[in-house]
């Protein structure tokens, strides 16, 4: 009787998974690492937001580049995988599509903040940049910072969703009221050309790249600008890649290989025609360090 019932599993596994050795198989394949996966297939699958230039699809040639997809190419083949599939996913989303499995990483080049901490692992950092503006012609409201904004009592302040330049915004004392969220960067900077905002927060080299294609003279960014400063911290961004916190194993390989990575000249080659100099050089900064900075906003240059 037991080996008629064990004979009856085996065929219902034939007919399902092919054969019961194959059932074997198939469990072990089942529990395999992130990164045991990725090695053993030779693709990974990112996320990103199409935000030039840290991650953006090039429509001439149809392939997925930027600063983060680019990097991550270098590290992935020294770790013997070859192939990186892009999925495009609205920025605010990207946290919720890893935690979701949607892809392995998110390669959009976001910024490590202590409460997107609490949600996902972090590398260490793959550059550190500081905060700029687009505005109208002239900056008619004279927006040269955050705390500009605040102080003026009619002026507003267009965000991407999922940013941290809300967080910047919220920290400086802008009401919500005068915080616009907007799903991309080419929809605030369209809200400033038509006089819906009066000015579009991104990091510098997001507004020098959108003002580059739009060739605008309605347009421009706010110069000088001054960074915010927080809780007594003048606030730089440093943006890395976003991991799964189970998927320690592929964190740990990953860091490893893009330190050895990050500052040699073949990356800066590589991130030179994205904008990217040494002066985005993140430095000996980790993630820990950043994940363990008190405000969720603030990081100190």
């Amino acid at each position: 009787m037991i080996r008629t019932s064990i004979g009856l599993v085996c065929v219902a596994a034939m007919i399902l998974l092919g054969g019961c050795g194959n059932s074997a198989e198939h469990q072990n394949r089942e529990g395999e690492t992130t990164l045991e996966r990725i090695q053993r297939t030779g693709t990974i699958r990112v996320g990103y937001a199409n935000e030039a230039p840290y991650a953006y699809l090039n429509s001439n040639t149809n392939t997925l580049t930027g600063e983060a997809p680019d990097v991550l190419r270098a590290v992935m083949k020294s770790m013997g995988v070859k192939n990186v599939e892009g999925v495009l996913t609205e920025f605010g989303a990207l946290i919720p599509g890893l935690r979701a499995k949607r892809f392995d990483i998110i390669a959009a080049g976001m910024y490590i903040t202590p409460e997107r901490c609490q949600q996902i692992a972090f590398s260490n950092p793959s550059y550190s940049i500081g905060e700029a503006f687009i505005v109208q012609a002239g900056n008619p409201k004279a927006l040269h910072s955050y705390a500009d904004v605040a102080t003026h009592e009619t002026a507003t302040l267009g965000v991407m969703a999922g940013a941290v330049e809300r967080g910047y915004a919220q920290a400086s004392g802008i009401p919500d009221a005068r915080i616009v969220v907007f799903p991309d960067a080419p929809s605030g900077l369209e809200a400033v050309q038509i006089g819906r905002v009066d000015a579009f927060a991104g990091t510098s080299l997001t507004v020098r790249n959108l003002l580059s294609k739009a060739k605008s003279t309605r347009i421009e960014s706010a110069t000088p600008f001054t960074d915010p400063v927080i809780e007594g911290k003048t606030v730089r961004g440093y943006g890395a890649f976003g991991f799964r916190k189970e998927d320690s194993f592929l964190l740990d390989r990953f860091n490893g290989e893009l330190g050895a990575f990050i500052g040699t000249q073949e990356h800066l080659a590589l991130v030179a025609p994205f904008g990217f100099t040494e002066n985005e050089l993140p430095g000996t900064v980790t993630a820990a360090e950043l994940c363990g900075t008190v405000h969720p906003a603030a990081v100190s240059k």
